[in-house]
């Protein structure tokens, strides 16, 4: 019987645990803009980091909420 008890706490406590840290941390991994460049690679002044123009290329880097970059998932 005091087998039975342990086990169905122990099972109890597992499923309330699982519960709780399911809704705790929502990590999400969106591009964010870095900086621009025109055809020779270089940045044009008053550009950062948002392009203002169709001859512009848009650089971006996968940032999560903490404004870094997770590892493997850049670019």
């Amino acid at each position: 019987m005091k087998r039975i008890g342990t086990g169905l706490g122990a099972a109890v406590a597992a499923c309330a645990l699982g519960f709780g840290a399911a809704g705790t941390a929502v990590a999400t991994v969106e591009p964010v803009d870095i900086t621009c460049t025109n055809k020779s690679d270089k940045t044009p002044g008053g550009q950062q980091p948002t392009c203002k123009g169709s001859s512009h290329t848009q650089e971006t880097e996968n940032q999560n909420n903490s404004g870094f970059a997770p590892p493997g998932r850049n670019k």
